[in-house]
C-alpha cells in the first residue's frame, strides 16, 4: 500500500493557479462522462444563489469515504487536491480496489463564496494580493458553522442551504471517515482529528516535512484547542467554544455565539465517522516551529496580539460606522466584518485567560512570538482587505445602476482610500 501512495503523490502536478468554482464544475462533469462506470456525478443541493452542489461519487469500496474541499470559501488548496484524486481514482484500479472505499467527494463546498475569491485564484501570490482579494462569511454564513445544535443555553437552527445538503448527504451515506480540507493562511501545518491515534501523528508530520512545510508550533487556533500531540489537535465542535467563554467570565455564551456547530462534530454523533482536518498554510516561515527561548514571555506576546488586534477593529468598525448607512443591508464584505469585530466577551475571556494561566507566565518561544507579533497582522491584513471590498462592490453598483449621489460617492471613497492606505501598511 506504501508504494502505491508513494506512486501517487509522485505523480501530482505542478499546479500553479486554482480553479473556479466553473472550472472545477466543467472537470467533475468531464471525468463523469470519461468514467461512467466508475464515477457518478449528482446535485446534492444548491446553493443560497441557487448555483448547483455537485458530488463526485467514485469506486464501489465497502467503506463510505466523504472528503470536502471549500469548506470556507478562502480555502482551494484542498479543492486543487480533489482535483488530482478524484481523477486518480477514476484511472487507477489499484489504488481504489486497496483502499476498499466508495468516496464521496465535494470540490467546492462553499461555491457562492469561493467565487468571491476567484481574483487571486490565478496570482500574483502575494500576501497584498490575497488580502485585496479575500472574502470569508460571517459564522453564521458559514458552510461548516451552521449545523444544529443544542448546547447549555445554545440553540442554533438556523442552518443555511448548503449545510442542509451535507447534512442530508451524511445522514444518506453514513461515512466511515470524512477528510475536510482546510487552508491556514500563514504559519505551518497542523492537524485536527475526532481522536487520539497515535499510531498516525509521525506519518502526519513526516509528509509535511517531505514536502518541505514547517510544523506550526506556534499558539493553536484558539486558546481552548486541545493538543495530542505537537502539531496534531482534538477535533474542535461549537462545544468548546462555549465551555471556554463559560469558563473566563462570559456570563451567557449562548448569546454570544452567533454560530452552529461542524460537519465532524455532527457526522461523529450520526455515525461515529473519524474527520482528519489539515489545516495547510499558503505562506510559511520557518520561525512558526522555532522552539527555541524567545526574548519575551508568552504573557506579554499574547497581550500585545490582543492589543493589535482590538486597535484594528476598532478602526474597522469607526469606517463601517461612517458609511453603512450607504450600503446593501446584505453586502457580505459588511456582513463578515460585523461578526468578525464582535469580539469583546471573546476577548475579555482571553485576557482573563493569559493573565491567569500559568503556562502564560513562561518565555515565549520564537514560534509563539511570531505567531502573537506577526502572524496575527497577517489575519488583519484579511479583515482590512474585507473592508476595502465592502466599499468598492458599493461603488461599482452605484457606477452599474447609473446612480448619481454625491454626498454618498464622496464618503464610501473616501473610507475606501482609507482602508486601502491601512490595508497597505502591512504589505
Amino acid at each position: 500500500m506504501k508504494k502505491i501512495i508513494d506512486d501517487v503523490i509522485k505523480k501530482i502536478p505542478d499546479y500553479k493557479e486554482f480553479l473556479t468554482v466553473e472550472e472545477m464544475d466543467a472537470s467533475s462533469k468531464k471525468l463523469a462522462e470519461e468514467y461512467p462506470e466508475i464515477v457518478e456525478i449528482f446535485e446534492m443541493g444548491r446553493t443560497r444563489d441557487d448555483h448547483p452542489l455537485y458530488c463526485l461519487k467514485i469506486g464501489n469500496g465497502s467503506n463510505n469515504g466523504l472528503m470536502f474541499g471549500c469548506p470556507h470559501p478562502n480555502e482551494p488548496i484542498g479543492a486543487m487536491m480533489l482535483e488530482y484524486f478524484t481523477r486518480e481514482l477514476a484511472e487507477n484500479k489499484e489504488l481504489r480496489e486497496k483502499l476498499d472505499y466508495t468516496w464521496y467527494i465535494v470540490k467546492s463546498w462553499d461555491a457562492d463564496g469561493t467565487r468571491l475569491n476567484e481574483n487571486w485564484f490565478k496570482g500574483p501570490f502575494t500576501l497584498y494580493n490575497y488580502a485585496r482579494n479575500f472574502f470569508r462569511p460571517a459564522g453564521h454564513q458559514q458552510v461548516d458553522w451552521t449545523f444544529p445544535i443544542d448546547y447549555k443555553e445554545l440553540h442554533f437552527h438556523d442552518t443555511i442551504p448548503e449545510t442542509k445538503a451535507m447534512m442530508n448527504l451524511i445522514d444518506d451515506i453514513r461515512p466511515k471517515f470524512i477528510y475536510s480540507l482546510h487552508n491556514a493562511g500563514f504559519g505551518g501545518v497542523y492537524w485536527y482529528i475526532t481522536r487520539e491515534t497515535p499510531e498516525i501523528y509521525d506519518d502526519m508530520r513526516n509528509a509535511a516535512n517531505k514536502q518541505g512545510i514547517p510544523l506550526n508550533l506556534g499558539e493553536p487556533e484558539a486558546p481552548y484547542c486541545v493538543a495530542y500531540s505537537p502539531a496534531i489537535y482534538q477535533d474542535l465542535g461549537i462545544q468548546q467554544n462555549y465551555d471556554y467563554l463559560e469558563k473566563y467570565g462570559i456570563e451567557n455564551p449562548g448569546e454570544v455565539i452567533k454560530a452552529g456547530t461542524c460537519s465532524s462534530d455532527y457526522a461523529e454523533e450520526v455515525c461515529g465517522a473519524f474527520t482528519l482536518l489539515t489545516e495547510l498554510p499558503y505562506f510559511y516561515d520557518k520561525r512558526i516551529n522555532d522552539l527555541s527561548p524567545s526574548d519575551i514571555t508568552r504573557k506579554e506576546a499574547a497581550l500585545k496580539s490582543l492589543e493589535f488586534s482590538e486597535e484594528a477593529d476598532e478602526f474597522i468598525k469607526t469606517t463601517l460606522n461612517r458609511t453603512k448607512k450607504h450600503m446593501d443591508k446584505k453586502n457580505p464584505f459588511k456582513l463578515a466584518l460585523e461578526a468578525f469585530t464582535d469580539n469583546s466577551e471573546s476577548n475579555e475571556a482571553t485576557r482573563e485567560m493569559v493573565n491567569t494561566n500559568p503556562d502564560f507566565a513562561k518565555m515565549a518561544t520564537v514560534a509563539e512570538k511570531f505567531d502573537n507579533l506577526l502572524v496575527a497582522k497577517f489575519y488583519k491584513m484579511l479583515s482590512y482587505g474585507l473592508l476595502v471590498r465592502a466599499h468598492e462592490s458599493e461603488l461599482k453598483k452605484m457606477k452599474e445602476n447609473n446612480e448619481v449621489n454625491p454626498e454618498k460617492e464622496k464618503d464610501l471613497e473616501e473610507a475606501f482610500n482609507t482602508a486601502l492606505n491601512r490595508l497597505k501598511e502591512l504589505k
